[in-house]
């Protein structure tokens, strides 16, 4: 009679190195999100319990994304404006009408960062063409004076300073007050701007900026410095 073997006992396989580790992160991961869910209903419960401080957080978050789109349309407006590096030639600037001028010096104060720059010109204007505010916080005021014939026009004199002097200041809030023509100026009113602290931009000037891409500001001597830094550095 022929005894039985007794069943073979089957081996348990021990999980290998690698199943330990993935069963650890899951368990790290579920403890995790375990954690991060029982946060947040915390948090939610608290807002329910303060909605007040939940209508302020969405106010600052409504606020803060208008501001950043704003900046963000600004800006590229500013670089749709300077990716078209604009550019004027005398000759240009001379055939021009007079209020068409102001409209090139304010597109040139625009092509320099001036992004609210504007032409004012007119009746009652009380001796301000154009208007700007450069990256630096700078308060521009812009007198155009515009000669047809170039050089061979009326040279622009003290009287006109005068205008700009009494108002630009006062009237206007000017940081910095640009008396700009596409002809000449005479000497005393080159001396009276100065006396006065006024910047004249001749037909040189002008040429050099409106061909160039370098900012009035670069081109001109003792403007006040700046009043905040710059937001395209």
């Amino acid at each position: 009679m022929t005894r039985r073997r007794p069943p073979a006992r089957r081996r348990t396989r021990r999980p290998s190195r690698r199943q330990q580790q993935r069963e650890a992160q899951l368990v790290a991961f579920v403890t995790v999100a375990a954690v991060a869910i029982g946060v947040v209903v915390m948090v939610v419960n608290w807002l329910l319990a303060h909605r007040w401080v939940l209508v302020v957080v969405l106010v600052f978050a409504v606020l803060a994304g208008a501001g950043w789109l704003y900046n963000r349309q600004q800006r590229a407006q500013w670089e749709a404006v300077r990716a078209q590096g604009l550019r004027y030639a005398l000759p240009q600037l001379d055939a021009l009408h007079h209020t068409r001028f102001e409209d090139a010096v304010r597109d040139l104060m625009q092509r320099d960062g001036c992004r609210d720059a504007q032409r004012v010109g007119g009746r009652g204007d009380l001796g301000a063409d154009v208007k700007a505010t450069d990256p630096f916080g700078r308060r521009w005021v812009i007198q155009c004076k515009h000669r047809r014939n170039g050089l061979q026009g009326p040279a622009v004199g003290t009287p006109d300073l005068q205008v700009l002097n009494g108002t630009a200041r006062q009237v206007h809030g000017a940081d910095i007050a640009v008396i700009i023509t596409n002809g000449r100026v005479t000497g005393p009113a080159t001396d009276f701007a100065k006396q006065q602290r006024l910047h004249v931009v001749d037909r040189h000037t002008l040429a050099v900026w409106a061909s160039g891409s370098r900012p009035l500001w670069e081109l001109l001597h003792a403007v006040p410095p700046p009043r905040r830094p710059s937001p395209m550095n």
